[in-house]
């Protein structure tokens, strides 16, 4: 039981923490804290396939900052809206950034790469079938242990 409940909040918290935290619609600017150890991404909302274009920039000018298409399709439905990730955010440091971003009829949001969050799904299954065996462990250890105790109990007794 225990694995099954690690199992779905790791999932569920994965969701959770990648949704968009931020959102804006196009043509508008929104300052954002990113950290490059929390995979930053930007998300869209759309009815309909459309062009989009994104801009981030930093406190510095000079600062290189990279934005990359996922490798794999990356979606989530949040209540009503499902979001499709864009792009992923390659920011040099943990800072302040403007996000800014265009597409006809899009909403955007800045949130969290999912795949990023594949350690706590996969720490979930480690749960999931790790507990039953470590259960299966001990009660072999423990059948052994009393089964030993009780033969040389027995022993004892026949020798008086």
């Amino acid at each position: 039981m225990v694995g099954i409940v690690g199992f779905a909040g790791g999932i569920f918290s994965t969701i959770n923490e990648a949704a968009p935290t931020t959102t804006f619609a196009s043509g508008e600017t929104v300052r954002v804290e990113l950290d490059p150890a929390a995979k930053p991404a930007i998300w869209a909302a759309a009815d309909q396939a459309t062009n989009v274009e994104c801009q981030v920039q930093g406190a510095d000018p000079s600062q290189k900052i990279t934005l990359t298409q996922p490798g794999a399709s990356q979606t989530l439905t949040i209540g009503s809206t499902q979001w499709e990730m864009l792009f992923v955010v390659g920011v040099p440091s943990a800072g302040s950034y403007q996000v800014s971003c265009d597409g006809e009829g899009v909403r955007f949001g800045v949130g969290k790469e999912l795949i990023g969050g594949a350690e706590k799904i996969v720490g979930g299954v480690l749960l999931l079938l790790g507990l039953p065996v470590i259960g299966f462990l001990i009660a072999v250890v423990v059948t052994i242990v009393v089964l030993a105790k009780r033969s040389g109990a027995r022993k004892r007794q026949m020798m008086y």
